[in-house]
């Protein structure tokens, strides 16, 4: 017989978070654990699944381009493999290794094959519309979250404003929400 393995639970991940210290890293007028529920919280009303909301959780544990107060080592993917699943923890690895201006420059376009440049290892990696489209709303969704407490409004806006238009409904709807006034 086959045994099913258990997944952790919200409560065991954030206690991960805890562990690691992420509740004492400062971010956008928050810690850095509060702004991940918030992605997480925010996927989740857009309509995304556990693990799409997982990779909210995770979307910068490896430090990003602009983010690297709180960055686990890359030796330590193995970790977070185990609690989130392989398919989240490759699109949270994305989204903290992509070059965000070649990340931007296939926004606007729809193509069966999208190529993320790795700045951790200069490689390009080849990813497929489904896995492309999942990082547009995970980075936009990110981004959303804290762009109010960061007072950014002018940072990659044509950027934002295109995933939010590649993407319309629900992202499109949060993105002017956010933005309306500024």
């Amino acid at each position: 017989m086959e045994s099913k393995v258990m997944k952790p639970t919200f409560k065991e991940i954030t206690e991960f978070f805890d562990r690691e210290g992420a509740s004492r890293v400062s971010h956008t007028e928050k810690t850095y654990l509060a702004h991940a529920i918030g992605v997480y919280n925010d996927l989740k009303r857009w309509g995304f699944d556990e693990e799409i909301a997982q990779v909210g959780l995770f979307h910068s544990i490896y430090g990003t381009q602009i983010f690297q107060g709180f960055t686990l080592p890359l030796e330590r993917r193995d970790d977070v493999r185990a609690l989130i699943g392989e398919r989240a923890e490759r699109l949270a690895y994305l989204n903290c290794a992509l070059d965000r201006p070649s990340f931007d420059n296939q926004v606007t376009c729809c193509e069966a094959t999208y190529f993320i440049i790795d700045r951790f290892s200069e490689e390009t990696v080849e990813v497929d519309e489904e896995t492309f489209t999942d990082l547009v709303n995970v980075h936009l969704c990110d981004w959303l979250e804290q762009v109010g407490r960061s007072r950014k409004w002018d940072y990659r806006r044509q950027a934002y404003g295109d995933m939010a238009r590649r993407l319309g409904g629900i992202a499109l709807e949060s993105f002017e929400r956010a933005y309306a006034g500024h």
